[in-house]
């Protein structure tokens, strides 16, 4: 064997280009209609824009009459529009700010002009044919929303929306508003050069053009504290309060296009800034913040008698943002980094970050199952791979302070520790709401985990949130779901069993439970019914835009139940092996350890584990590769083989890519070998990156008939939108991938995949991908690879199939910036696995990658001597 670790091999990136992008979305038959209705079409828009603008400007004058605050001059309007019309064009071409995208075609949008004049003008020329109205007959109607109903429903939480009629009192309300800050203002389209233009010419018309761009960033950053002291003026009038804000610039100083606040705020006062502030896109209630409910038993205690000492002084810190933390526990005192430790929590000194939850804590467990997973040892020695920092924000009863909004306590852990002595990069966040997340737009809370992971290359690795043995209305916990019929496992179909927030994050890595095996003894049972079975309690996705969520899952646990109807559920004492071993907090008495919570809580800390592992293996690579390995890690149960296309989504939907392993994350053996992108890489709007890996002909040999798994992982970040309604407009540059087929010489994919003059080339067939590039073109039914900010597949292929290269092409696409200059970061991994272990592969590949750039250094060579 040759004397190596069987260390991850580097990717070779063989080609850049423009990517050879396809397809063009037709428009509706409904905008057909328009077209050859011009008249008619024309007609029904102005009449419902006059009737809109009348209205609203009554309005206006009768609020200016009652001294009440203005909120701007913009009046909103709900428009209907074609779903394939970029909405971008709104305000391109009719001077429409977007406030927010909706579902079903709509669209909030504000306009300056109150009269609507200038869309009045386009109403005209959309009659006579003038060039660049054609846009009138995607615009299907303006909604006569005259008491703003329709608009309200899209802007409030389905509570709120509820206690409408009633919100007319001096009643105290608490909620998060979120206002978009986007406006107008466009980054005019890059100069070309022209064939004759002088250098002189050039520069000047890109110093314009660099002056217009700066002066767009200007201008949004005013239109932001603009709308910020609005707000404020109108709080002081009705004597309400900011009690959280998410207000502050990003790292290199721009601001982001929305804020988010949590307000106090009488119901009446609350009443009239909804109805009139035209650039509100999201009103709801602060959530509340669950964790799973001890359920200890008295257990027999348990001596410790393991002597754990100090991690080396290099190893890696992770945040544990948690309830607190018992630092003087005997299995994790010498591993926390006790001087960095802070309290987050209003009103309470930042040196109180015990753990205080009771019967046995929860950041304690977290921070426990970090260092130890599921071998907690009980004599010898250990030294931790990790220092814990611990950074309390949750209370004694595992709530989070309504004062407190979640998206700036968020940002503000992050920075704290990232920015401190040991540059934290790998954050375990626990935490997740009571009940299923919205899908309309990401939460500020989710929304809030993509920005920093992007800002900062931090790793936020978050559970999906539990369902409880039982709930009140109108929630509902298990007995309640199979009381209705909804038996396990269908009962997670459910959109109340949606993912919790704020783990719809597409940066944060999210970890869902799975049991351990089956249990059936003295009256009770387990819900699962085989190994790696969803939990009872384990929430399921998919998530927003049918993104793969949750990423993988963990052991957390089962619950188990009792044959009767309603049936009783819970954790028995005699059924512990079904529940994890986990570190407690020993304060208030109990043992050290024990099996005796559940909890997808409990299954994060498993996946922070492994990412302690990476960047120990790999100390200066990008979280975004920490994130792609961890995912390429990961494998379905023997028993998700062979399923239908269906039956896969679901497994899909509950197990994300499966349960990762730490070995395959960070190594590879004889029979499986693993490339990684450099460095961090980053691509712009359509920008094409070919990554090449020579298979060793001894693996492809014709007649051959091993079977070797290929597995592809892309991870990227971008800057993020709030108001969008779909990855596409949430991400300002968004990404996917693609690969060469069997027989598909390099050539000939480069030819398919760069946009060229020369003749495109199809040879070969697709692989077997798992998922594959639409919805139905793989064995997973309705799903799409490129959604998700995380972009996994893997096919088993007859290595006689293989090409003689392996390719893939990586290809940035247009998200919502204009700005030429916006880019994406991203990390690849490709894994080459066989399957029946007939012959090794590492060495193989090893030679075969050294002897690719070795020709390589000597083409580069010739190049530079010509």
């Amino acid at each position: 064997m040759a004397s190596h670790g069987f260390e991850h091999l580097p990717l070779v990136r063989r080609q850049l280009g423009e990517a050879r992008l396809h397809g063009r979305s037709k428009l509706s038959e409904q905008t057909l209609k328009n077209r050859a209705d011009r008249g008619g079409h024309s007609s029904r828009l102005r009449n419902q824009a006059n009737t809109v603008s009348r209205v609203w400007q009554s309005t206006q004058a009768e609020r200016k009459a009652a001294n009440l605050p203005s909120l701007g001059s913009g009046i909103p309007l709900l428009l209907e529009i074609d779903p394939k019309l970029s909405i971008d064009s709104l305000r391109h071409h009719f001077q429409f700010e977007i406030v927010s995208e909706q579902e079903d075609g709509y669209v909030i949008v504000a306009s300056e002009d109150r009269s609507l004049s200038f869309f009045q003008k386009k109403l005209r020329n959309f009659v006579d044919e003038i060039r660049g109205s054609a846009g009138i007959a995607s615009i299907h109607s303006i909604q006569e929303d005259l008491s703003h109903t329709e608009r309200l429903r899209r802007i409030l939480s389905p509570r709120l929306f509820e206690e409408l009629p009633s919100l007319n009192t001096t009643q105290p309300y608490i909620v998060d508003l979120s206002v978009n800050c986007e406006g107008c203002i466009e980054i005019p389209p890059v100069p070309k050069r022209g064939k004759r233009s002088s250098d002189r010419e050039w520069a000047k018309k890109l110093d314009v053009w660099n002056r217009a761009r700066s002066s767009a960033y200007e201008q949004w950053d005013q239109l932001w504290e603009d709308r910020k002291d609005t707000v404020r003026e109108f709080l002081r009038h009705y004597k309400g309060e900011i009690l959280n804000d998410s207000f502050g610039y990003n790292e290199d100083g721009t601001l982001p296009n929305d804020f988010q606040i949590r307000i106090r705020i009488s119901a009446i006062g609350l009443k009239d800034l909804i109805f009139n502030h035209p650039y509100i896109f999201e009103v709801s209630e602060p959530e509340d913040v669950e964790l799973p409910q001890a359920h200890a038993r008295q257990l027999r205690e348990v001596a410790a008698s393991v002597r754990v000492v100090a991690p080396d002084a290099n190893a890696p810190a992770v945040c544990v943002i948690d309830s607190g933390i018992q630092e003087e526990h005997i299995l994790l005192g010498p591993a926390i980094d006790k001087s960095s430790s802070f309290c987050f929590l209003p009103k309470v000194s930042n040196s109180d970050v015990a753990d205080y939850v009771a019967n046995g804590g929860h950041g304690t467990r977290v921070a426990g199952a970090i260092l130890y997973g599921e071998s907690i040892p009980e004599s010898g020695q250990f030294m931790p791979e990790a220092w814990i920092q611990n950074a309390r924000i949750l209370d004694r009863r595992n709530r989070l302070p309504r004062t407190v909004l979640p998206s700036a306590l968020l940002r503000r852990v992050v920075l704290k520790f990232h920015t401190g002595s040991r540059r934290t990069r790998i954050f375990n966040h626990s935490v997740n709401s009571s009940d299923a997340c919205r899908t309309r737009h990401m939460s500020g809370w989710a929304a809030e985990i993509d920005r920093l992971c992007n800002q900062y290359d931090v790793l936020i690795i978050q559970s999906v949130g539990n369902l409880q043995p039982s709930q009140q209305a109108p929630l509902l916990g298990i007995t309640e779901l199979v009381s209705s019929g909804k038996d396990y496992p269908d009962y997670l179909n459910e959109s109340c069993c949606r993912l919790a927030n704020p783990s719809q994050s597409l940066q944060a890595i999210t970890v869902g439970s799975v049991a351990s095996g089956v249990f059936e003894d003295i009256g009770w049972k387990s819900f699962a019914r085989q190994t790696e079975d969803i939990s009872a309690f384990s929430r399921s996705g998919f998530g927003m835009w049918n993104s793969i969520k949750p990423d993988v899952v963990e052991f957390g646990g089962d619950f188990l139940r009792t044959s009767g109807n309603p049936p009783s559920v819970a954790l028995p004492p005699h059924a512990s092996d079904c529940y994890p071993n986990l570190i407690r907090s020993t304060m208030n008495g109990g043992p050290p350890f024990a099996r005796d919570i559940v909890g997808t809580s409990f299954a994060a800390p498993k996946v922070t584990r492994i990412a302690v592992r990476l960047q120990n293996v790999l100390p200066t690579a990008s979280c975004l590769l920490y994130r792609a390995l961890i995912i390429q890690s990961a494998r379905w149960p023997d028993w998700a083989r062979g399923l239908s296309t269906q039956e896969n989504a679901v497994v899909m939907s509950r197990l994300g890519y499966g349960r990762p392993d730490i070995a395959r994350a960070t190594t590879n053996d004889e029979f499986r070998t693993t490339f990684i992108s450099d460095d961090e890489l980053q691509i712009r709007k359509g920008e094409c990156h070919i990554f090449q890996v020579p298979i060793p002909p001894q693996v492809r040999r014709a007649g051959s008939e091993f079977v070797i798994l290929v597995e592809v992982t892309l991870s990227y970040s971008a800057e993020t939108r709030r108001s969008r309604r779909s990855h596409r407009g949430y991400l300002s540059v968004w990404m996917d991938w693609t690969s060469n087929r069997t027989d598909e010489p390099l050539d000939a994919f480069i030819s398919r995949a760069i946009k060229s003059d020369s003749e495109v080339r199809k040879e070969g067939t697709t692989l077997p991908w798992t998922i594959g590039e639409q919805g139905n073109s793989g064995q997973v039914s309705g799903v799409r690879r490129g959604i998700g900010t995380v972009q996994k597949d893997w096919a088993y292929v007859p290595s006689s199939a293989l090409p003689k290269d392996f390719c893939v092409a990586v290809r940035g696409r247009q998200g919502w910036s204009k700005d030429p200059d916006s880019t994406a970061s991203y990390a690849l991994t490709v894994s080459f696995e066989i399957v029946g272990k007939e012959i090794p592969i590492y060495d193989a590949f090893r030679v075969e990658l050294d002897e690719l750039q070795e020709s390589l250094e000597l083409e580069a060579e010739a190049e530079i001597d010509d």
